[in-house]
């Protein structure tokens, strides 16, 4: 368990939710916007001491019938009760494989293009029509295989857009910072690097990445509006990603692209 993410994100959530949004009387003045301390430990039955300690980091690992009712009690969304599980969870990372039922899929993918990330958002694994959309990451140094760090490279104007703040959030979301030291080192040279990513980490946003929708000019297809279905890979750190369009007279213009 990571004391510092788990308090962290605590005193962030307890500030958000405002005392009418957790069904309690205004009452009298305040000196700072959000629930109090007491009124938390209230909210989730627990006593005002340990709430204090777990804010403050000092606290033992907390139960999920604890964590569970301090999701009730800051309103989480379901991505956010699920990211404070994790963070009461012990959790080991290591690297992983990509599970071979995966690479088979993703061989009869033959019409659309697709790819599989790792838990450090590192492209490890694409089709042939991938390779048509964006180029052959095989011929990519290592470093620009990473999803992160091509998305935040200063010439990128997604950067700054709806994209990086789905992408920071999905990262947080998935509770591998900073226990997973792939993760832990990308996101510290992000911080270090990318002001664009700094900014954003700090706002502690938790959303899981399902779908997103992607727009760019392709020299052969033309204009593309692609929709990105994201699937989790059961009991592996990896997703498959699969790009599909509303004209299938695009993705035929894809197909007919040579690639070596």
């Amino acid at each position: 368990m990571d004391k510092v993410e788990l308090s962290g994100f605590l005193r962030d959530r307890r500030a958000r939710l405002t005392p009418a949004e957790a069904g309690l009387e205004l009452g009298g003045r305040r000196q700072t916007p959000g629930l109090r301390r007491e009124e938390v430990a209230l909210l989730a039955g627990i006593s005002v001491d340990y709430y204090v300690r777990l804010e403050q980091g000092r606290g033992p690992r907390p139960s999920e019938q604890v964590l569970l009712a301090l999701a009730r009690a800051l309103r989480l969304t379901t991505d956010e009760r699920e990211f404070l599980l994790r963070l009461g969870r012990a959790q080991v990372f290591g690297e992983q494989q990509v599970p071979p039922n995966v690479l088979r899929l993703l061989g009869r993918l033959g019409d659309v293009p697709a790819m599989v990330i790792d838990g450090r958002y590192d492209l490890v694994a694409w089709n042939r029509m991938l390779i048509a959309l964006i180029g052959d990451p095989a011929k990519m140094p290592p470093r620009r295989r990473n999803r992160l760090r091509w998305l935040f490279d200063p010439a990128n104007p997604a950067a700054n857009g709806e994209l990086a703040r789905q992408c920071v959030a999905d990262v947080r979301a998935s509770g591998r910072y900073p226990g997973d030291p792939g993760v832990r080192a990308l996101v510290d040279e992000l911080l270090a690097e990318r002001p664009a990513f700094a900014a954003l980490w700090a706002k502690r946003e938790i959303e899981v990445r399902r779908t997103i929708t992607k727009r760019t000019v392709h020299p052969v297809a033309g204009e593309l509006e692609l929709d990105c279905e994201i699937l989790a890979v059961p009991g592996h750190e990896h997703r498959l990603l699969l790009y599909t369009t509303r004209t299938p007279e695009a993705l035929w213009l894809l197909s007919t692209v040579e690639v070596h």
